[in-house]
């Protein structure tokens, strides 16, 4: 498997809102034959009908919470149901004045929507003149858009301004006077939509503003939802549910949420799998070996894994793949040798890149596909464009020899592990270094998607997080995977990256909870080191891990599919076939014929 002692660097592989009852039809009339139930049958008993309270714990106000319903049978578009829920119950959404003056807004009737707001009885006087300065700013953008100059400084100079509000506001309002129509509009571009949907906009703006007991918040019913289903998920340990959350039961995932079962084993390589790696998509998984080649696997519809494309051209071993990311292309690196691009769809070798003289020894895209970055031999980092042509190399000891890499999203920091115990987060703009200093060698790190963490492996046996937003600091520590020679990568996953996985020497995967350090699954099925893993990134339910024993496994739940097609058949032959001969765990080794697809 190619060893590293502890005391060199690792040598392996390194819908908009509907107008509520106040604007129905004049001609609509309710008729209590509506109710599909019959009669009486759906309403309430005169007792229920005068409890103030609702609810098994009895904390919900009956009234609050009709109107709620009501607001959100609007929002959606049912205003029948919404104007015969309000008569039914005898609780109305708004009251007469409240809903004169929505009407006075959605007809753009400005000063009479003033002079009505100032009868609603509101007590706090701020609230009222934050309210009537989102009228009469709407009031004075009309005037100018219908180009009445005039009474647009008029409504600024006699109105607006000594209400004391949003002084900087009524500055950009000033300067609008003075501005052309088009710079106007360029300044304020929710201007530029029709007036029906500005007042609506204004509506939902004035919602925020006066209290909820004159006017119930847009959405407050689907808030009020999602606040409890979002408590749920995260009161939820082992969260890692490929579905939605249900509003018919409480949410909990159990251990058969983790992807803890062997679903195929997949034999294509001729020696050991020393890296892998899922498509930003999760539609393609692509492997490099000691056997110097790559494997792109593609992911079918049923979460089976068929042979695409070998890729074959490398003279060493391959240490690590690439994905570009629009998933397109890939990079293959062999070992202190050459870099290579691939097309994904044909197979092709695109452009082979090379350094005179050099080994390369990593390989990475950044964010925008146009360049690669790859670390040199004499632990230089160059960044190529597509054509190979050099765009920038950074000389001196930028990088180790078997160096990982990683690129921020918005491509400003590079992060190499350029000495032994030290990783360098370089940012390219501001030319600032900031540093993680371990006290022990670094064997391999990876970067959690929102580019916040950084997950680092250490020659010691512990693999420790980061939070690099900031200032670097050290949030907490994963132990129980083994490493004594090799470089074991680990990688983050599941549903929104909660758990750690982790290959190790010991020929198991190791699982653990990300916020709780926890060993949560231990996964048996290889017959030697276990060098690599990757956790689908759009499917919580699928991991990968690459071993010494020339095999990768797909992991996924202990309850067998029902989508997945006869197991037992044998004339399936991608590098999985089925032979029946039952593996540890009960399922079907996978590992005759080599069938491309």
């Amino acid at each position: 498997m190619g060893g590293f002692e502890d005391d060199e660097p690792p040598s392996k592989r390194a819908r908009a809102s509907s107008v509520e009852s106040a604007n129905l039809p004049e001609n609509f009339c309710y008729s209590k034959s509506i109710n599909p139930l019959g009669g009486t049958m759906a309403r309430p008993l005169a007792s229920q009908g005068k409890e103030v309270m609702v609810g098994s714990k009895g904390v919900i106000k009956r009234d609050e919470f009709v109107r709620i319903i009501t607001k959100a049978l609007y929002t959606l578009g049912y205003e029948k149901s919404g104007a015969v829920l309000e008569e039914e119950s005898g609780i109305t959404l708004h009251s007469p004045s409240v809903n004169l003056f929505r009407k006075q807004v959605l007809d753009g009737n400005w000063d009479n929507a003033v002079a009505t707001l100032n009868k609603l009885g509101l007590l706090d006087e701020n609230i009222v003149k934050s309210a009537a300065f989102l009228l009469l700013e709407q009031k004075f953008f009309d005037l100018l858009r219908n180009d009445n100059l005039m009474g647009a400084i008029k409504t600024l100079q006699n109105e607006i301004s000594p209400l004391g509000v949003n002084r900087k506001r009524v500055h950009e309002m000033s300067s609008c006077i003075i501005s052309s129509p088009q710079n106007f509009l360029l300044a304020f571009p929710k201007l530029g939509t029709e007036a029906s949907d500005s007042r609506l906009k204004l509506l939902e703006e004035l919602q925020k503003v006066l209290p909820p007991a004159v006017m119930v918040p847009e959405r407050r019913l689907e808030n009020i939802v999602e606040q409890a289903l979002t408590v749920q998920r995260e009161a939820c340990y082992l969260h890692n549910s490929i579905d939605g959350l249900s509003l018919y039961v409480d949410h909990h995932c159990g251990r058969d949420q983790i992807p803890s079962r062997t679903l195929q084993v997949l034999c294509a390589h001729g020696d050991e799998v020393w890296f892998l790696q899922f498509s930003n998509n999760g539609k393609y998984l692509a492997s490099s070996s000691n056997d110097k080649s790559a494997i792109i696997w593609k992911v079918d519809e049923d979460g089976e894994l068929l042979l695409k494309h070998r890729l074959t051209g490398h003279e060493k071993p391959v240490m690590m793949v690439a994905w570009s990311p629009d998933d397109s292309q890939l990079l293959t690196c062999g070992m202190e040798e050459a870099i290579r691009r691939w097309n994904i769809e044909s197979g092709e070798c695109i452009h082979v890149y090379e350094k005179p003289g050099l080994g390369l020894t990593s390989c990475g895209w950044f964010p925008d596909g146009k360049q690669i970055l790859c670390g040199l031999s004499d632990q230089s980092l160059c960044l190529w464009d597509l054509d190979g042509k050099e765009a920038d190399c950074w000389k001196g000891q930028r990088s180790s020899k078997t160096s990982d890499f990683a690129v921020t999203k918005d491509g400003k920091v590079i992060i190499i592990m350029n000495r032994d115990s030290t990783i360098l987060l370089f940012n390219r703009d501001t030319k600032q270094e900031r540093l993680i200093e371990e006290d022990n060698t670094i064997t391999s790190f990876s970067l959690s998607d929102d580019g916040d963490f950084l997950l680092v492996n250490l020659i010691s046996e512990k693999i420790h997080l980061w939070n690099i937003r900031n200032d670097p600091s050290r949030v907490k520590q994963y132990i129980g995977h083994k490493r004594s020679r090799f470089v074991i990568r680990s990688c983050f996953g599941g549903s929104d990256q909660a758990f750690i996985a982790s290959g190790s020497e010991d020929s198991k995967v190791y699982i653990w909870h990300r916020a709780t350090e926890d060993v949560i699954e231990t996964l048996s099925g290889h017959s030697g080191a276990v060098n690599c893993v990757s956790w689908n990134p759009t499917n919580p339910h699928m991991l990968a891990s690459a071993s010494d024993d020339h095999t990768i496994r797909i992991w996924g739940l202990k309850k067998a599919s029902t989508k997945r097609k006869d197991i037992g058949s044998s004339s399936s032959s991608n590098g999985t076939h089925m032979n029946g001969s039952a593996n540890g765990n009960g399922f079907f080794h996978q590992c005759n014929g080599s069938r491309s697809k």
